[in-house]
């Protein structure tokens, strides 16, 4: 009799955490992309130690090629680097407190202050490690 107990309560684990395996997983509520205005650049800066801002225009073509990959390492960074997008039609005072003359161009915030800067649109691999490194996180 405890032999066949035993053995239910061994399969309503095993079927509980073959349940929790293939439950879809909700990204971390931080692994969002963040929307970069002038209203709220500087208070994004002093919240984030390490911040990721993608500027883009949406008739910029090469911006469309960076924007998903800054979505997908978003959710692959998450909870060790934040990330954000700022349209530079819409803010233009932070693309020129910047010099930004080119986009896309990825600014790199490390303690509220600029680190490193990428022009151009990279695959993700490049910007990948051109963050990890910038943040010393492994690769």
């Amino acid at each position: 009799m405890e032999d066949e107990e035993l053995q239910r309560i061994r399969e309503r684990k095993l079927r509980e955490l073959e349940e929790k395996l293939h439950a879809p997983r909700e990204p971390p509520p931080q692994a969002k992309v963040l929307l970069v205005e002038e209203t709220n650049f500087r208070m994004l800066l002093s919240q984030h130690p390490r911040l990721v801002v993608d500027f883009w225009a949406e008739w910029c073509g090469p911006c469309r090629t960076v924007g998903p990959i800054i979505d997908t390492l978003c959710r692959e960074m998450a909870g060790q680097v934040t990330f954000g997008k700022c349209n530079t039609d819409h803010n233009p005072r932070i693309a020129a407190q910047f010099g930004i003359s080119a986009i896309p161009t990825i600014l790199l915030f490390r303690g509220g202050q600029l680190a490193d800067r990428i022009i151009g649109a990279y695959p993700k691999e490049s910007i990948k490690s051109r963050i990890s490194r910038t943040f010393g996180l492994p690769a």
